[in-house]
């Protein structure tokens, strides 16, 4: 039961106690905030890129362990990625269709067989999903660009097929691209 505020009484140590708390509470949500903000991509590059694609087309070179995002007049950002494992690799040209931040994982069937003790879903933001910070899901299939809770994976031959970027620069690439972006993924 709240009381009428004719019945409260509030004495100067009592506002010095609220303003220390309100301090306290007040850096105590920044500090929460300023650990909520991405880092700055720290492995992406700008390199000399050709091959004919448009700015804006997403290229994974699966032998090189890169993405590229092209940016037009001889450029691309190349950033390092892990690839599917041998006998997990695909080649071909798809799209991005989704775009998720802190997306749920649902294991594909191929991934529950290998291993059963997965749960049927892993929520987004668990330390325990491989999706990471973000994922743009590809059109025609089960397989999607997206971070990862394990960054020393990046570099290696190491997905069902997916193509994994560190948090941070998968949520760079998540701010440049768009629904329908062009992905191309090469041997």
């Amino acid at each position: 039961m709240v009381g009428r505020p004719s019945q409260l009484k509030i004495s100067g140590q009592h506002i010095m106690q609220l303003s220390r708390w309100l301090a306290a509470a007040t850096a105590a949500m920044m500090l929460t905030a300023s650990a909520a903000i991405p880092e700055r991509a720290q492995a992406r590059e700008i390199v000399g890129f050709s091959g004919g694609y448009a700015p804006g087309t997403i290229v994974v070179r699966t032998s090189a362990r890169s993405l590229y995002y092209v940016l037009g007049s001889g450029r691309a950002l190349r950033y390092p990625v892990g690839v599917g494992r041998i006998g997990k690799q695909w080649s071909g040209t798809s799209m991005i269709d989704g775009k998720y931040l802190r997306p749920a994982w649902t294991p594909p069937a191929e991934v529950k067989h290998d291993k059963p003790n997965l749960p049927n879903v892993i929520a987004g933001g668990s330390g325990r999903n491989p999706m990471g910070a973000a994922a743009m899901t590809l059109a025609g299939g089960q397989y999607a660009i997206h971070g990862t809770n394990n960054p020393g994976s990046i570099g290696g031959y190491v997905s069902y097929g997916c193509i994994r970027m560190y948090n941070a620069d998968v949520l760079d690439l998540y701010g440049r691209v768009g629904l329908g972006t062009t992905v191309v993924v090469t041997p």
